[in-house]
């Protein structure tokens, strides 16, 4: 993305480099589950107001990257604050909510969770920590997470292309 949007919050210009629909493939690991590759879609829109709508949308793959069948939905609000401090609200599928805080440097974003909520039925998980970062025009990302009795470990990570 070379040209802001005329209509974007003044806020959001820090994250601008976001914006857009995203595409790729990526890895996922755990110690109680076995290893797995994925497709991922991941959107970031804004409609004028000071917050990016964030939507992902990912699908399980075999070894020649065909879907095999629907896996994690995730949508979102990330809102900047001052000092390149930064918010993010997410709800998944999989019956959790969690509350992000963090912060930007330049096209790199780091957040935290302060907060995880779960409904009876979604499995444990009480922390996560994202990195994401703007290389060589792509979107790469990783995802930590603290769940089902396991301290703070890798679990996804991904190369996205602007689509």
């Amino acid at each position: 993305m070379t040209q802001l949007p005329s209509d974007l919050h003044p806020d959001l210009v820090p994250v601008a480099w976001l914006l857009g629909r995203w595409q790729g493939n990526g890895h996922g690991d755990y110690p109680t589950i076995a290893r797995f590759e994925f497709g991922q879609e991941a959107v970031f829109a804004h409609d004028g107001r000071p917050f990016l709508h964030y939507f992902s949308r990912s699908w399980l793959i075999d070894p020649d990257g065909t879907k095999v069948k629907e896996s994690a939905l995730e949508t979102g609000f990330l809102r900047v604050r001052p000092d390149s401090e930064v918010e993010l609200l997410l709800a998944h599928n999989t019956g959790f909510v969690e509350i992000w805080y963090g912060s930007i440097d330049g096209a790199k974003l780091e957040l935290a969770t302060d907060l995880v909520a779960r409904t009876h039925s979604a499995k444990e998980h009480t922390a996560a920590h994202r990195l994401y970062g703007l290389v060589e025009g792509d979107l790469l990302y990783a995802h930590d997470m603290a769940a089902m009795g396991h301290p703070m470990h890798s679990h996804t990570w991904a190369r996205l292309r602007r689509a």
